[in-house]
């Protein structure tokens, strides 16, 4: 099975809604300081189930909705989806996708 989409909206830094194509197996997430990439890894930490939300770098499940800037007010609600390929398994699943999300 393998991450093909991942959709935010309003968690943590990603205030308007933020679709990720992943066409290919990934290994690595980069780019400068202060662009997400933290948030990216934890966003899909915390779609999975993630209870602790020390991990995650929050004290409380508010901490995941994006919290405002000058120019962007605040949102009332965070979700995260990840869509996975189930590759060979498709046949056996009997679906060509497989959806988790979670929702704050």
């Amino acid at each position: 099975m393998r991450l093909k989409r991942l959709e935010l909206s309003g968690f943590k830094s990603f205030a308007k809604h933020t679709i990720l194509e992943l066409p290919a197996a990934i290994s690595a997430i980069v780019g400068p300081n202060g662009s997400g990439k933290s948030n990216i890894v934890e966003s899909i930490q915390w779609a999975l189930g993630e209870q602790s939300l020390k991990s995650l770098r929050g004290k409380k499940s508010e901490d995941f909705i994006f919290n405002g800037s000058a120019s962007v007010p605040r949102m009332g609600k965070a979700s995260v989806i990840l869509v996975f390929d189930p590759g060979k398994h498709s046949q056996a699943l009997g679906y060509d996708e497989v959806i988790i999300s979670r929702k704050v």
